[in-house]
Order: structure tokens, then C-alpha cells, then sequence
């Protein structure tokens, strides 16, 4: 998003024109390795599950030797036949399988995802509804991270235990930036469905900063009362389903004239 930014604020000299030339590299470069790494849906999950490890040539298929055995219980479960997301991270030898919505909701708002991501995003969302909205819209991330790795993780902050903060919190903010996804993608309905179950309670419970428990239904052990953002995520959700037009200050559409082909790196050897 910040590069392509970038790019609509650069001018067309010398130096300007420089910039854009390694953005629009960089921009190619990220875009192709989120899309074709980061994302995982039905069918990449049971090709991962698949996998053979220790693979060492450029025609290898598991790039990152991620041990099927790595792989939770729990995304079983979670991944619906119709449906996928970009997962938190991938390193050599494991993946982090873990949804988060800000991430999600931004891949759709910059483009990032392609435009069959971004409903597959949207149909995980309503396939998962029970699990990312609960009873107070919206995980910031699921699961939440449990026993003593959520005290290395999150660096032992107390507000950081499971299904709390930003271990499995439900976050009120987060409304504006579901809105704006539902709009781009022409489902707008699903936002709705959020803000009609965020009003049930926001209001009577003084405007938490966040909710805790596997469904959202507690208000944050040490969550703010009246905090700005979840009135003004509120708001913001509100006025872009009145006017959809307002999309267009915050989401970029796909730039389907810059896409250069990928070349491979000097240090590539056959």
C-alpha cells in the first residue's frame, strides 16, 4: 500500500523517475512472492500436506521445506472448501497458519490480492463467522496463541493471554476497515451483518477498546472505555455503506498496466 502510494505522489523527472523504476520492481517482487507463498486456501493446504522435504533444486515444489508434521490441527477444521487468506508468515522448515484480519482486510483495500483472493477472503469470512466475528466483530488474529508460547510471542504481556488483546481479541476498530474490504469486493451485506451486531452493545458498554473471550462476548480485562478508534471505526463503517464512494479515498484498484515479466536473480545458476 505504502508503495504504491508512492508511486501516485513521485513526479516524472529524472530523479522522480528513478524511484518509480525500483518501486515498480520492488512492487512486482513482493506482489508475486504474497501471492504465490503467503496464500493458502483448500487446495494449497492439501499440497502442503503432501509435501516431500529436503528438496534442494530450483525445481523444488516445498521452497521453504516446511514439514507437513508442522502443520496445526486446528487449520483442518478452520479451511472451508470455498475460501482462503494470507497467512502471518512464512520461514525455512514451518508456516505461521494463523489468521490476521488487518493484514487480510489491507491485501484486499491495496490490491495486493488478486481479484480471486479477495473473494476467497470474503467467503472464508462468512464460512468462518462464528470463529473472526463471534458475538462482537472482529479477531484481530485466530487462534489465539495458547500455554507458554503465547508468554514468548507476545513478550509476557499479561493482557496477552489467550483469546485476549491481540492474542484472539475481538477489535471494534477493525469494522472500518471490514466495511471498505465488503464494499471493493461487492458484499456489502456482510459488512452489515457486522455493524448491526456491533450495535447491540457498543453503545450500553461504553465504547471498549477491545472484547475478550473465543466468541468477544467480555469487555478487555484492561480495555479503555469510550476509546476513539472504536467510535470512529464505527462511523467510518457507517458513512461508507451510506456512500460507497468514499471507497476510493482508502483502496487502490488493480494496476493491471505494470506488470513486467519476472525475471530471475544474477545469483540464479542452472
Amino acid at each position: 500500500m505504502a508503495l504504491r502510494c508512492a508511486l501516485s505522489m513521485l513526479k516524472q523527472d529524472a530523479e522522480g523517475k528513478d524511484c518509480i523504476e525500483r518501486i515498480e520492481k520492488r512492487l512486482h517482487a513482493l506482489s508475486y512472492h504474497m501471492r504465490s507463498y503467503f496464500w493458502l486456501d483448500f487446495q494449497q493446504l492439501n499440497d502442503i500436506y503432501r509435501y516431500k522435504t529436503e528438496e534442494y533444486s530450483h525445481t523444488a515444489v516445498n521452497k521453504f521445506n516446511v514439514i507437513p508434521d508442522s502443520i496445526p490441527d486446528w487449520i483442518f477444521d478452520f479451511m472451508p472448501t470455498r475460501g482462503g487468506y494470507f497467512i502471518g508468515n512464512v520461514s525455512p522448515a514451518r508456516m505461521d497458519f494463523r489468521w490476521f484480519c488487518l493484514g487480510n482486510c489491507i491485501a484486499i483495500l491495496s490490491s495486493l490480492a488478486t481479484p480471486e483472493q479477495s473473494v476467497a477472503i470474503m467467503d472464508l469470512i462468512e464460512a468462518r463467522w462464528d470463529e473472526l466475528v463471534g458475538e462482537m466483530p472482529l479477531k484481530i488474529a485466530y487462534p489465539a496463541i495458547e500455554k507458554h508460547e503465547w508468554r514468548i510471542v507476545t513478550g509476557c504481556d499479561p493482557k496477552n493471554t489467550r483469546w485476549s488483546y491481540h492474542n484472539g481479541g475481538s477489535w471494534p476498530v477493525l469494522l472500518w476497515l471490514l466495511t471498505a474490504a465488503c464494499i471493493k469486493t461487492g458484499r456489502p451485506q456482510i459488512a452489515r451483518q457486522a455493524i448491526d451486531l456491533a450495535e447491540t452493545r457498543l453503545l450500553k458498554d461504553g465504547w471498549p477498546e477491545y472484547y475478550d473471550g473465543k466468541l468477544g462476548r467480555f469487555i478487555g480485562k484492561q480495555a479503555r472505555k469510550y476509546q476513539t478508534w472504536s467510535i470512529a471505526g464505527y462511523l467510518v463503517a457507517k458513512m461508507m455503506l451510506e456512500d460507497p464512494s468514499h471507497l476510493g479515498m482508502i483502496a487502490l484498484e488493480e494496476d493491471k498496466q505494470r506488470k513486467p515479466m519476472i525475471k530471475r536473480s544474477s545469483s540464479w545458476n542452472c
